[in-house]
Order: structure tokens, then sequence, then C-alpha cells
């Protein structure tokens, strides 16, 4: 156990934007607990507050500023970190009393402003972390993102990433699969694949290869998926493992018979962002010429219970009824499980901005809500679908007894990740149920989004 030092100091944690920086925020805070400092919940009890702020779209800088200011406002003494420490000039002129601001990743530079922020009363003696902890997590217990690389070598033209968070770099491929061994070995029962790229994994290391467990291993996207599949809880279990922010280049074909034998979840994030060929080639998206719904097809050929969930921009400038129309058109064919869509909305540095023929506001609105009406009727046919089917679900969180001492429950299938699809609601669960368990569910009910049922 660890020993409580007297004047120990304390770190709260704003953590915002993508799964990506939520990783960063575990790292710091990680890093930040081993030279003695321990993590406060709220503002109060803190000495230092940090905001690791998102900057990717204008919308996302202002709630990172809304909450930088309720930062110096509940606390006083804030650090800022992640995608938005490139605007320094932004943040300093709005609150000027900041104590320090570094940029995405920049581990080293948000611990070294801690410690003079609030210098750590560290003692000798004292062991402030218990073997085999994988560190500082900020989601549940039993799901944890693993970063495989970061930047991008993209230069779409709606996004500045690149310029946040650099070119492509990713890790070395048995640093990735340690780290996915011992978040196993700690409690983790589904491992979410994240990066800003993941099937470029190794590109910029020219796959190199590495020693894992006696025998060589690529950093590549599919080597690192078969290994993650031999993965096994201290129970035995198959970790669910779940692939996200995958372009669809021709290598991913090499992945659905991972998937089919059921060493990968049978699960892909592809943001294909738009469907016309025209708007793509705009965007300056990659893979845009890849045949898409053919292959669509042809993985589910494979794996029948595959799901793809993608996100797509409208309103895009230059976007016409015509492109927007063939959009649709593309998604009754695509018939994708889950769909997020996003009005177009300028960023600050990106080449988007100077294109022609930007779209009115009022038309994003009217294209926004048609294409929400298209994939929710999609949707929900899916859904339907699978009433009367009995599917795998994970825990997500067991409720109360009512007051006919019936317990529900909310848990995922295996099309959905967590916060950004839907849910299982449970009814009648036992009281020995837990998050992060296993159990076979019997599908009774359906909607839109969610669908409910009854364990087998």
């Amino acid at each position: 156990m660890a020993t409580q030092i007297p004047d120990q100091k304390r770190v709260g944690m704003v953590s915002l934007g993508c799964p990506k920086a939520l990783v960063d925020s575990e790292r710091i805070l990680t890093a930040l607990r081993a030279d003695g400092y321990a993590m406060s919940a709220d503002y109060a009890g803190a000495d230092v507050v940090l905001v690791n702020t998102c900057g990717f779209l204008d919308s996302a800088k202002e709630e990172s500023l809304e909450a930088i200011g309720e930062a110096i406002a509940e606390n006083g003494r804030v650090i800022v970190t992640g995608c938005m420490g490139d605007e320094a000039e932004v943040i300093r002129a709005r609150f000027p009393e900041v104590l320090a601001i570094t940029g995405a990743h920049q581990y080293e530079d948000v611990v070294k402003a801690v410690h003079e922020a609030a210098p750590p009363s560290q003692g000798p003696f004292v062991d402030l972390i218990p073997a085999g902890d994988a560190g500082v997590k900020l989601t549940p217990r039993h799901y944890s993102y693993l970063k495989i690389s970061e930047g991008c070598n993209h230069a779409c033209a709606f996004c500045i990433i690149p310029s946040l968070r650099g070119k492509l770099a990713s890790r070395r491929v048995d640093a990735v699969l340690r780290e996915a061994e011992k978040l196993v070995a700690a409690g983790t029962k589904e491992l979410l694949v994240i990066s800003q790229d993941t099937s470029a994994y190794g590109v910029d290391t020219r796959h190199e290869e590495r020693m894992w467990k006696g025998h060589p291993v690529r950093a590549h996207m599919t080597d690192l998926a078969r290994e993650l599949g031999q993965l096994r809880t201290p129970h035995g279990e198959t970790p669910w493992v779940r692939l996200h922010y995958v372009y669809p280049y021709p290598h991913v074909d090499q992945v659905i018979p991972l998937m089919a034998e059921g060493l990968l979840t049978p699960y892909l994030d592809i943001p294909f962002q738009h469907a016309s060929p025209k708007v793509l080639r705009a965007m300056k998206r990659p893979a845009n010429e890849a045949k898409v719904l053919e292959r669509l097809k042809n993985w589910r050929a494979i794996c029948p219970d595959i799901a793809v969930r993608s996100s797509f921009v409208v309103g895009f400038p230059g976007e016409t009824e015509e492109d927007f129309q063939y959009l649709l058109d593309w998604l009754e064919e695509a018939q994708l499980d889950r769909v997020g869509a996003f009005r177009f909305e300028p960023v600050a540095g990106a080449a988007a901005n100077a294109l022609p023929d930007p779209v009115p506001e009022e038309v994003k609105e009217d294209r926004y809500a048609r294409i929400m009406e298209v994939t929710e009727r999609i949707s929900a046919a899916k859904l339907a679908a699978k009433v009367g089917r009995t599917l795998p679900v994970i825990i997500d969180e067991v409720g109360e007894p009512d007051e006919d001492g019936d317990i529900g429950a909310t848990g995922r299938s295996q099309a959905d990740a967590p916060e950004i699809d839907g849910a299982v609601f449970l009814r009648n669960v036992p009281e020995t149920l837990r998050a992060g368990d296993f159990v076979q569910v019997e599908i009774e009910d359906a909607d839109a989004h969610d669908l409910f049922g009854v364990i087998v």
C-alpha cells in the first residue's frame, strides 16, 4: 500500500477532446504520480489544475477556453496543455494569469511546469505506485485506449491535426504490445486501438520488426492486430480488441479474417467523410478511389457480424445538392451500422477556408437533418434485425434494485464502442453482475440507437 505523505501536493485535471488526448492525460498523471503527486477530484483540493485542450474546431477551442476560465475562477493556479497549446497568444490574451502553456503530447514540459508551480514533496522511502499497476487510468477499469502512434501524414483540406500533432510517429510494436499486456493483466477487458491513422501504423519506421514472445513482429496494423488477438485476461477470457480511425487502404482487407476467427472485435471505425468523388478531391482525402461499396460487400461475406462506423461532413465548400444526394444514395447502398455527421466548420489554418462557394448555414442545417434522418432509419432497421438473437455483451454499469427488487444494467454489444455508439439495456440481472463482465444476452427489443434484452 502507498504511504501518505504529510504535505503531498495534489493535481486536478480537466481533459477535453478525443480519446488520443485522454491517453495524453493518463500519461501525464502517471508521470506526476510517480513524482509523488496525488490526484484531486475537484478544484478546491488541487494545488494546481491542468487543462488538456482540444484545438480541432473553433467550437472545440471555445469549449477549451471556457474550461480554462472555469479552472481559473475556481482554483486560480492553471497550466494549459494539449492541441490548443499552439495558440499560446490567444490563451494569454484572454487569461494572462495562466501559469504555463505547452503543446500536444509534450509530457516532460507539462511535468516540469507542475514541478515549478507546486514543487513535489516526495520522501525518499515512499512507494507511490503499487507493483503491477498499469498507470493512472481515466476510463473505467474494464476498457482502455491503446495509442499506437502520434501525428498524421495526410493533408486533408479541413484538418489542422498535422500542424498540431506533427507527422506520423509510430510507437515500437513491442512497446505497444507490452502496454496492452499490462493493461489486460490489470483488468482491461476491451482494448480500443487509436491513433490519427491506424492503417498507416509503422509506415514511418518502414514496418520495422521487433522480437515479441520469441518471434519477430512487424510494426504493421495486421501484425499488431493478430498479436493483440492472442492476449488473455487473468481468467483466460479473450479481451475485445476494437480498431478506430482506420483509413480504407487495401491491407485493411487482411484484418477481416481475424474478426471472423474471433481474434478481433468485428468492428471498424472508418472516417469516410464523404462519398462524392468531387467533394473527396476538394477535401484532399486519401483512398478516395477505393471501391468501398464492393469491399464492404466482401467484408460482410467473410464476417457477417462486422459493424462499420463512420463519420461524414456536410456543407463542405463547393458541395452541391447533387453531391449531397450522391452521399445519401451511397449511404442507402453502404448500409453502415453507425454514422455520425458534422456540419462543416472553418478552422483557423485549414486549407478549406480558402475554397470558393461556401455552403450557407441554413443549407448546412437542412442537409444535416436529412442525413441524420436517413442514417437513423438504416440504424433502426439494422437493430430491429437483431431482435431474437443472442449476442455477447460487455457490462458497463449495474444499477440499484428498484422497488420490486429488480436490477437493471447497461452494456454494449460488439457493434458499440464506448461513448460514441449505442448501448444494450438489460432487465432483471443477477446481483452478482459487475462492470466488465461478459454475458450472453437475448435481444428482446430495439429502437433507432439501442438494444434491450435479458441475460440468457
